[in-house]
């Protein structure tokens, strides 16, 4: 017997037990099941929408109306991903800035700079929280009203650090446009999951996390070459121009990505003015979201409370909190080893850049490549636990990566050697970001903004954490038992991910779906 015979048969069973408009389901049942793509005999037999060369089944199947986003043109979509993606690469930029900003400032107000690094460790930490308040309000408000409100209190705030005249008043600054500018990065997958389909969202995601990648190194690497010519308060200034030039594209380009394409409700008015969903107004009005408060806020407490979710958290942070505590405390390290500079460290900050645009740049085939391989071995379904197979290519180079640069540091090798391990391990956490956020949409898909919060939050959080004892702990015990320590952790966490591919589907399975209003 043909051995996919009998899945298919299942796939056809599983259909004659939904709903009659069982073909918008096809998400539901790729989320318990494993995603189908390519079956043809099934196109025909339910007469499902696909791709042009008509070899890959839409997932999920788009209305008949050119106001469904997935039915936007291909310029327009890539338009606001673009826009979204360069909105997300402002609160760790930001971050970054600040990090580098840490001596003048103390100078000028006569404090330690590990004091005005509370400012900072503020900032992050609202980078994390930040995120599941965004996702509950735009289930509630509307993605693009909640998006353009918050980078407009972003770009007040910006304004308000590069003009604050004190300590408390910049640290009060900080920590508020650490809130309001992570609205991109803590819901972005949000856009991607309106706007694409399903095969099409690790390519998208891609591009989305490249920009969030990039960001924390872009962000030290301009101010370190503005402070050494100007006064600190124009690294802020650039950084607030950058967020009024996301604002400005917001108005111009961007709309209301949500449509719920199950409930066959009324549309948005399309020849309404879309300042009109943009401030709101017209969501509100048509009661278009269908979530009380309460619905809202509740997203983000639900989600989180299911297990491969929370794993999936729990690895990232492990895995990705070295980046923030590198990031927040190498420019402290570089000075005394190498003698740099201000200058000396921006140049340096090229290393990580150029290993994230690779890590883009591989992971553009690499995701895509491995959900292809998986679905032919599994019967032609692609289950979510298959996107963490990126992890196994990542490993190597994370642990590598830090194990080098430990002891390049401590024993002074080249600088070359150390900016080669540092471009190690972002290469591999470039893959990885990718990955985990893959697998989350995968299992949980009508809760992409919750998943995306909880991910950045644990992200954020581990950074926090670690960037409070990373210069102590190196001086204590050295930077190779330090990064040692360091990678045998990142090997470890591996070992979640591990679980989540053998046990992830039981766990999905024993917890159930998300059951919300709106997806």
């Amino acid at each position: 017997m043909d051995p996919e015979k009998p899945r298919h048969i299942a796939f056809n069973q599983t259909y004659d037990d939904e709903k009659p408009h069982a073909i918008d389901e096809l998400e539901e049942i790729g989320e318990r099941e494993g995603y189908v793509l390519n079956d043809v005999s099934l196109v025909h037999d339910r007469g499902l929408k696909t791709t042009a060369d008509g070899q890959t089944i839409l997932i999920p199947q788009p209305s008949d109306s050119p106001n469904d986003p997935l039915n936007w043109s291909s310029f327009r979509k890539h338009l606001i991903l673009i826009i979204i993606s360069c909105t997300a690469l402002l609160p760790d930029y930001g971050s970054g800035t600040g990090a580098v900003t840490l001596t003048p400032q103390g100078a000028e107000w006569h404090m330690d700079p590990n004091v005005v690094n509370h400012s900072q460790v503020g900032n992050v930490f609202m980078l994390g929280v930040g995120g599941p308040i965004v996702v509950a309000l735009a289930a509630y408000f509307g993605r693009y009203p909640v998006l353009f409100w918050f980078i407009l209190l972003a770009l007040a705030t910006a304004i308000w650090c590069a003009a604050a005249q004190s300590f408390e008043s910049f640290m009060a600054a900080r920590i508020l446009n650490g809130l309001f500018s992570t609205v991109a990065q803590g819901g972005g997958l949000m856009f991607i999951k309106d706007m694409f389909f399903f095969h099409e969202h690790a390519r998208k995601i891609n591009i989305w996390s490249g920009f969030i990648i990039l960001s924390p190194y872009l962000g030290p690497l301009f101010a370190a070459f503005i402070t050494t010519t100007q006064i600190w308060q124009w690294a802020f200034g650039v950084y607030a121009i950058e967020t009024g030039l996301c604002l400005i594209a917001i108005i111009l380009f961007v709309d209301e990505t949500y449509y719920d394409r199950n409930n066959r409700q009324l549309e948005l008015c399309p020849n309404g003015p879309r300042w009109q969903r943009m401030l709101g107004i017209q969501q509100m009005q048509t009661n278009y979201m269908k979530n009380s408060f309460k619905d809202a806020v509740m997203r983000p407490l639900v989600i989180i409370c299911k297990p491969v979710v929370i794993l999936a958290c729990i690895y990232y942070m492990l895995t990705f909190a070295w980046v923030v505590g590198i990031n927040t405390t190498l420019s402290i390290m570089l000075g005394p080893i190498y003698g740099f500079q201000a200058k000396q460290i921006g140049f340096f900050y090229f290393t990580p850049i150029v290993a994230a645009i690779l890590g883009e740049i591989t992971g553009h085939w690499l995701h895509d490549l491995i959900a292809n391989v998986s679905a032919q071995r599994n019967g032609g379904r692609l289950e979510a636990e298959a996107r963490l197979w990126a992890c196994w290519v990542s490993l190597p180079f994370m642990v590598s990566g830090l194990v080098l640069m430990g002891f390049a540091l401590e024993r002074e090798y080249h600088y070359m050697l150390s900016a080669l391990g540092w471009g190690l391990y972002v290469f591999g956490t470039m893959i990885v970001t990718v990955a985990v956020n893959s697998y989350v949409l995968d299992g949980y898909p009508e809760a992409s903004g919750e998943v995306a919060a909880w991910v950045n939050f644990g992200r954020i959080l581990g950074g926090f954490i670690v960037s409070y004892f990373m210069v102590e702990w190196a001086e204590k015990q050295g930077t190779i038992r330090q990064f040692g320590t360091m990678s045998g952790i990142v090997g470890a966490a591996f070992f979640i991910a591990l679980g989540l591919q053998v046990w992830g589907k039981r766990m999905r399975i024993w917890a159930g779906p998300a059951v919300f209003k709106t997806a």
